[in-house]
């Protein structure tokens, strides 16, 4: 026995110099071709026409899901009726639920399958507040006046992981593919504010690999650094006294006066900050009545910058001006981390694998309803305000992008929280084509198109893109095998992640909740009914597309130039 138990060590003791001479040792962490099922190259693709097929033939519950979730028009951690309704629809199709995630209410995971790779798919599901849009009416028509809407798009994302991995679960149990199906969802993306905490509290440490979704004007994928920036979203508070605003003033110390200097003086720090920082600002208390000395005030800061470095160091700046303004008020401050974001890196193998099935499944084709309604709402907005290439009427986008590589310079830009996933698993957003080019962004303007056939479209054609990746990477053990050698041997190599949040902190899962309150008994009346209504504009009574008659040109009717 003790000469074999020496042999059995000699052997382990070789393998480990092999493993960390030759790098598999920390480049396959997770799963070996061993464990998963050999598929000819034939029979791959046999299984991959069955997958397209089963989506087209959901085309309808796709559709439903998609108008259903824009019906919501939910804030970010007040998800509710979104994250009820697809909890619903995957529980009942035999996935197993975790509800509150991270200590967020409206957070989930959905899993389902059994054994190696495990493959996390998510989606946004946040709207937009003042983003309230009728759909298919290329001008400004709120469903309810100042309510929230998808005005991001976010309606779409799970509508098109649900279609993807309802169909691969399929054709999974038809095959006896093992790999397990993880989804969840991004809640309150637009605050940044949840994705750090699903990586800290242990939701990413046995996944092998991520696939993102996000509506686009056309299908995108890259990988490296895509020039977005890094943000740190932290509310600074100020604390003082209250007095008589007339008759005793100079017994109260004002806190909106200190909200006030921290803003004078972080706006002069910016001639001194590098041209690729984002600041921005809004008070979210400034007092309760003019005739009383504010003794509480609040300002909600998002500080942006290219690398982890300089939003940490933007961060600093801003304690250091907001304890000097407490200073100049004799008022007391503190702060508090709403949310963050790293700047995004995506994974090269997958991004490569994507890549090649969007150019087997192609852009959809767009009608000319759908390319009428694109050029109106273009003319609608200007979209030649918003530079680059970018100009009016141009309509929806025919021709495929090519595959984004890394930049080398950018001026920085937007954020999402779905960085701080891509520096602990290997990931890749897929972009998919359900919105307008042109577009101002976080507007009413872009939710015109997404309870209609073009997003019904970019959805269903999406899913394919999405379902075909999730198959070969289930049955292509290399591909994660070189995902993961990417993102150890590169992307981390010279780089680790470091969370902006502690181990203290907690979600903010109290923002949004006075405007909800606020709309929601007014926008119930408007939720989607798909036992009435085959969809929603029919619900709504929309003509599609609806214009005015002075959008009614010979530029934005000429829809069938492609």
């Amino acid at each position: 026995m003790k000469k074999y138990y020496t042999m059995f060590r000699r052997k382990n003791w070789l393998a480990f110099l092999t493993a960390c001479l030759f790098g598999s040792f920390s480049v396959i962490p997770h799963f070996t071709s061993a464990q998963v099922k050999k598929v000819s190259q034939a029979k791959l693709k046999a299984m991959k026409q069955e997958l397209v097929t089963e989506i087209d033939n959901q085309k309808k519950s796709t559709q439903e899901m998609v108008d259903m979730i824009f019906s919501f028009g939910e804030l970010g951690f007040q998800e509710e009726e979104t994250s009820r309704y697809l909890t619903d629809i995957l529980e009942k199709n035999g996935f197993t639920i975790e509800k509150g995630i991270a200590g967020i209410p409206t957070a989930w995971t959905a899993k389902w399958g059994s054994g190696k790779p495990v493959i996390a798919i998510g989606s946004d599901i946040d709207g937009i507040p003042k983003a309230s849009q009728k759909p298919g009416v290329a001008y400004h028509d709120p469903i309810v006046e100042g309510a929230p809407g998808h005005g991001e798009g976010h309606n779409a994302g799970q509508a098109l992981n649900v279609t993807a991995v309802l169909a691969l679960k399929k054709l999974m149990e038809k095959e006896g593919l093992s790999g397990t199906l993880l989804l969840w969802p991004g809640v309150a993306e637009e605050q940044v504010a949840t994705k750090a905490y699903f990586v800290r509290d242990g939701y990413f440490k046995d996944v092998d690999a991520c696939i993102f979704t996000h509506v686009d004007n056309n299908f995108k994928i890259n990988y490296g650094d895509d020039g977005a920036n890094g943000v740190v979203s932290v509310e600074f508070s100020f604390e003082g006294e209250a007095a008589h605003g007339a008759g005793a003033p100079w017994r109260g110390k004002s806190a909106l006066d200190a909200v006030e200097l921290m803003n004078v003086g972080w706006n002069y720090h910016r001639e001194h900050m590098e041209p690729t920082q984002r600041s921005h600002y809004v008070v979210t208390n400034g007092g309760d009545q003019p005739n009383v000395v504010p003794s509480k005030a609040s300002v909600w800061y998002f500080l942006r910058d290219r690398t982890y470095p300089k939003v940490k160091n933007m961060y600093e700046d801003a304690i250091r001006i907001a304890e000097g303004a407490a200073l100049m008020t004799g008022t007391k401050m503190s702060y508090r981390i709403l949310g963050s974001a790293w700047p995004r890196h995506f994974n090269k193998p997958i991004a490569e694998t994507m890549y090649e099935n969007i150019k087997a499944v192609g852009l959809p084709v767009w009608s000319e309803e759908d390319q009428t309604l694109a050029k109106a709402v273009q003319e609608e907005v200007s979209a030649s305000k918003a530079g680059n290439d970018k100009k009016p009427a141009t309509g929806l986008a025919t021709k495929l992008n090519p595959l984004g590589t890394p930049v080398k310079f950018s001026v920085g830009g937007g954020s999402d929280d779905i960085a701080d996933i891509t520096w602990n698993v290997p990931t890749v957003t897929l972009r998919f084509p359900s919105n307008i080019p042109g577009l101002p962004g976080h507007h009413w303007a872009n939710a015109i198109s997404m309870a209609t056939p073009i997003a019904h479209k970019g959805v269903t054609a999406g899913a394919k893109v999405e379902a075909l990746t999730l198959l070969d990477m289930l049955v292509k053990p290399e591909i994660i095998e070189s995902a993961w050698t990417y993102f150890t041997n590169v992307q981390t190599k010279d780089i680790k992640y470091t969370p902006f949040i502690s181990e203290t902190d907690k979600p903010a899962i109290e923002l949004n909740t006075k405007i909800m309150e606020e709309f929601r008994p007014e926008m119930k009346k408007y939720y989607y009914d798909p036992t009435k209504y085959s969809t929603y504009l029919e619900q709504l009574g929309v003509q599609y597309p609806t214009l005015r008659s002075d959008q009614k040109t010979p530029k934005a009717q000429s829809a069938g130039d492609q």
